[in-house]
């Protein structure tokens, strides 16, 4: 068994310092660094593993920066309406609505608010971010995973591959459920033998998607599936016509421009082949 613990069950580890993680040289290439240790996992001492990954560590950098800045933006804007005098709610009113703004993930923990005066007309707003507040979840929370596991005799890296399996799987369902690409819905059958068609076919492509990642990804282009199908369709094929000076114009096939990620594909796949003969 190989799973992932919520972090917030954890925070011993979270606050471990960066030193205590060493890099896994299975992902060297992405900078993957791990803890491996033991904790007690629903009332069982079990062994976990720590990870911190740079990629996610960015990504969620990311995301919480959007997220803040909606929150930024609403708390701006419900200032401005309070200075101008354009409200007449409570004061309890206007504090829950401070609140949601501040109900996503981690907002509360870094967004400091002020709300002064009790009537409608006194009542002002001041806010800031905490810069400081900011860092240390940062350096606590982000990039970071915590995995648990029964196999006490596993190496590190076959511990993160059997939980990155997984997530792979689960990609794979939500793949599934896409309307455009490998869908298995809408089913448009009636009867029991073309719907088992259907089904093997979808579940067909799927795999078949899923090995070319695998070889995407051994050839050096760690790709998900959704982002590999997304960069092979946007390699097309055109039509350049020429007219001379007398004659009928003349047709060129062609590759459309492609980009680095779609070069090092086309490469990968061989898509020459099938490519149009000058």
């Amino acid at each position: 068994m190989s799973g992932r613990c919520p972090p917030r069950d954890h925070p011993g580890l979270l606050a471990r310092p960066a030193t205590d993680r060493h890099l896994v040289p299975a992902y060297a290439a992405e900078n993957l660094t791990a803890l491996d240790t033991t904790a007690m996992v629903l009332g069982q001492p079990r062994r976990v593993v720590l990870t911190h990954s740079v990629g996610l560590h960015t990504a969620q950098q990311a995301g919480f920066a959007q997220t803040l800045r909606k929150a930024t933006a609403a708390l701006t804007e419900l200032a401005g309406r309070l200075a101008r005098g354009k409200t007449r709610r409570p004061r309890p009113k206007v504090q829950a609505d401070i609140d949601t703004i501040c109900a996503p993930r981690w907002v509360a923990r870094v967004i400091r608010t002020d709300l002064t005066g009790d009537t409608p007309a006194t009542m002002r707003l001041t806010w800031r971010i905490n810069q400081s507040a900011q860092a240390a979840l940062e350096e606590e929370i982000f990039g970071k995973r915590i995995l648990v596991t029964d196999h006490d005799d596993w190496p590190l890296h076959q511990v993160i591959d059997a939980y990155r399996s997984q997530e792979q799987l689960e990609a794979g369902f939500r793949q599934a459920k896409d309307t455009h690409v490998v869908s298995f819905a809408p089913i448009r059958h009636v009867t029991d033998h073309k719907i088992r068609v259907h089904l093997f076919t979808c579940v067909l492509a799927l795999s078949l998607a899923h090995l070319m990642r695998r070889e995407a990804t051994q050839a050096g282009l760690a790709l998900s599936v959704p982002a590999m199908l997304a960069e092979l369709d946007g390699i097309g094929e055109t039509v350049l016509l020429y007219q001379g000076e007398r004659g009928r114009p003349r047709a060129r096939h062609t590759i459309t421009r492609m980009t680095p990620t779609q070069q090092h594909l086309y490469n990968i796949f061989d898509l020459d082949q099938y490519a149009p003969r000058r």
